[in-house]
């Protein structure tokens, strides 16, 4: 089921780290909290309950895995795994990683910033290897 107005059903300009034929991991760029990723789920759906239980098994073993990578790739101080929709009804999460120092902690990123962050440049070899670990795990 596709949505005809729907930008995660009809996407222009992604980053797509890896994907299969029920979810994507993507990689948001133009942001202030370097290493920010997306988990899309390919379908049509608003709601984790609207899958079924080897669907949310599945989508939440991305979720994970996208974490757990993230983290040993960057160390963040913490991180934000979020499902929202409200803006976009289509199910998905953000992963983001989150630093003392960024322009919100501890605050929310959708919230109004707190101070002039530091934006911390991503490792050169970020994207590749995220793609290569979630490949080899996926």
């Amino acid at each position: 089921m596709s949505n005809a107005s729907c930008g995660y059903c009809h996407p222009e300009n992604e980053y797509v780290l890896w994907r299969d034929d029920q979810c994507r991991v993507l990689f948001v760029e133009q942001t202030d909290f370097t290493g920010w990723c997306r988990v899309v789920w390919n379908e049509h759906l608003a709601e984790l309950s609207d899958l079924d239980q080897q669907q949310r098994n599945r989508i939440m073993q991305v979720v994970a895995e996208v974490e757990k990578n993230i983290r040993q790739l960057l160390s963040p101080k913490k991180m934000n795994v979020a499902s929202l929709g409200t803006g976009l009804p289509h199910l998905h999460w953000h992963i983001i990683p989150r630093n003392e120092d960024d322009s919100h902690f501890p605050e929310p990123v959708w919230c109004q910033p707190l101070r002039q962050g530091v934006v911390r440049p991503l490792p050169e070899n970020f994207v590749a290897e995220m793609k290569a670990r979630l490949n080899a795990a996926l």
